[in-house]
């Protein structure tokens, strides 16, 4: 398969890990990394064919965020912890979401 052109820019693909590379570049080991995706502490972007799971960038900086948790938090503190804080994210990104339309709505009716 051909990748397809973009505004005659190249899409580079992102880059997807699994969870012996996260071993690598971490100082969790492979349980722990599993444990934590059961957990819902981290959660895989996608699924190889053969059931193996991929992790994308982002990992890195929820493993990080774990990591300054877990000096002070017990791993189910941090799991509640770390859903208000993407509750929250969440929340702001649809008020900004419907501010924007509200303002691109604003702008057509007066343009």
């Amino acid at each position: 398969m051909q990748p397809e052109l973009n505004n005659e820019t190249i899409q580079i693909p992102a880059k997807l890990y699994r969870i012996g590379e996260l071993v690598n570049y971490t100082p969790f080991s492979r349980q722990t990394i599993h444990n934590y995706t059961i957990m819902g502490l981290i959660r895989e972007a996608k699924w190889t064919e053969g059931g193996h799971r991929l992790y994308d960038e982002s990992v890195f900086e929820r493993l990080s965020e774990i990591i300054k948790l877990r000096k002070t938090k017990t791993l189910s503190e941090i799991r509640e912890t770390l859903s208000k804080k993407e509750r929250r994210d969440s929340q702001s990104r649809e008020t900004d979401q419907k501010g924007r339309i509200q303002y691109e709505s604003d702008v057509t009716d007066n343009g």
